[in-house]
């Protein structure tokens, strides 16, 4: 089914074999932009036109599964213009350009035009082998612009990319999507494990184990011989982040930050190094069974809190972070974690947040209010290990589509750029 070639030719964009042509993006496609957004309700009552927009795909799938709708009004005095489906599409303007997310249109559809449009020439090129050319291609580089970078269309259109035969086109986009089919069907588990597990979680810390009396509390029904505590009766400390200047940032031990809370839980992937003393390893340090709790964040996600797992080794929390010791005689770490994964908690939060522009806090003191569900150490523990088998699954899912995305990436580096070629009759 494969080969590797040997004999190439060289081009603008590296080596590429003997039999393929080079070509311009606006020789094989028509290269185009979206329209202007409407803006007011009129606009989108009644709506049936998909029209999407730069936020509605971030490039982790292929097409486009998210989109508001328009009514011909819109269409109409907006002049809009419909797009095929299979276009390829990538923001041109603002600073998602830099993010390189590219996807296609699932059906017809209207585009805003922050985003460029490839409408692929069938006689030439298949849609989504284009796509896949693209994805491989960063164009960031090429942006205009300071405070607001951009991407023109003749720029784009002069982009070089490698045309194979269709026949091999098609080729190489069945092999690829062979792959795409199984990064498929594995997202498609972790979307009904996700959904599952905050099912469970709604139904685990509202309804408890074995219950069959329940009590009215300013969280919602909970079991009737649960307590209702605040923060403050089971915090047993608390402790500010440790802030450093940049020249100390490099070498040390890992400084955990913000984006190291993930589902309730702490990690130290991607963690910065920073050089601390051995009393500030002491006094800023994070022991497992800790919570960390993101203090300073956009109001979406401030509040974000997670617990230190075992076996998690030295390491200093960032400033943005408050660190939170319990009374493990009364909560365990385990369950905390569980309840802070729940809407009663991110309620709270977000009800006692400092919003300042785009920037939101929250304080010991508001921390200190809380209200926590407490059932029985035994019922914790067991409410904690149905969330953790949940969490494990998760877990060994989201490494296999990791191992599948490599395996893609391997593939495109072979097959877009002719080193590895696909036989055709």
């Amino acid at each position: 089914m494969f080969y590797e070639e040997t004999e190439f030719q060289n081009s603008p964009i590296g080596k590429i074999p003997k039999e393929w042509a080079l070509a311009r993006l606006e020789e094989v496609a028509e290269v185009t932009t979206g329209g202007n957004a409407p803006q007011g309700e009129e606009y989108f009552k009644d709506g049936k036109y998909p029209f999407v927009r730069v936020q509605h795909f971030n490039g982790d799938k292929i097409y486009v599964d998210k989109y508001d709708l328009i009514n011909e009004k819109a269409t109409n005095e907006y002049r809009l213009q419909l797009f095929p489906k299979d276009s390829v599409i990538f923001p041109k303007s603002g600073a998602s350009i830099n993010l390189e997310k590219r996807a296609m249109l699932p059906f017809d559809a209207y585009v805003v035009n922050h985003l460029c449009v490839l409408i692929p020439k069938a006689a030439v090129m298949d849609n989504k082998f284009l796509y896949y050319l693209m994805k491989k291609r960063n164009l960031s580089k090429g942006s205009a612009g300071t405070t607001l970078p951009y991407l023109n269309l003749e720029h784009i259109s002069k982009v070089s990319v490698p045309v194979p035969s269709l026949v091999e086109q098609h080729g190489i986009v069945g092999v690829l999507g062979v792959v795409d089919s199984a990064v498929g069907l594995v997202d498609e588990v972790i979307w009904k494990t996700e959904r599952l597990k905050k099912g469970l979680m709604q139904q685990l810390l509202t309804r408890g184990i074995g219950h069959k009396e329940y009590k009215d509390t300013p969280i919602g029904r909970v079991p009737q011989d649960w307590q209702i505590v605040h923060v403050k009766d089971i915090a047993k400390s608390y402790k500010n982040g440790i802030y450093k200047p940049n020249e100390y940032y490099g070498k040390g031990y890992p400084c955990i930050r913000m984006y190291n809370i993930v589902e309730g839980h702490i990690n130290s992937v991607n963690a910065t190094l920073l050089d601390v003393t051995d009393q500030e390893l002491e006094e800023y340090g994070l022991e497992p069974g800790d919570v960390m709790i993101n203090r300073v964040n956009t109001p979406e996600l401030v509040g974000k809190a997670g617990v230190v797992p075992e076996g998690f080794g030295k390491a200093t929390f960032e400033s943005k972070n408050i660190r939170v010791r319990f009374e493990r005689s009364r909560i365990l770490p385990e369950f905390f974690s569980v309840f802070v994964q729940t809407t009663a908690y991110a309620t709270q939060v977000h009800a006692r947040a400092k919003i300042a522009v785009a920037q939101a806090t929250i304080t010991q003191e508001d921390l200190d209010s809380l209200v926590v569900p407490l059932p029985s150490l035994p019922e914790q523990q067991k409410i904690a290990e149905v969330i953790s088998t949940l969490d494990r699954k998760l877990a060994l899912e989201r490494k296999e589509k990791s191992r599948l995305e490599r395996i893609k990436r391997g593939l495109m580096d072979l097959l877009l750029t002719g080193k590895v070629r696909v036989k055709v009759d």
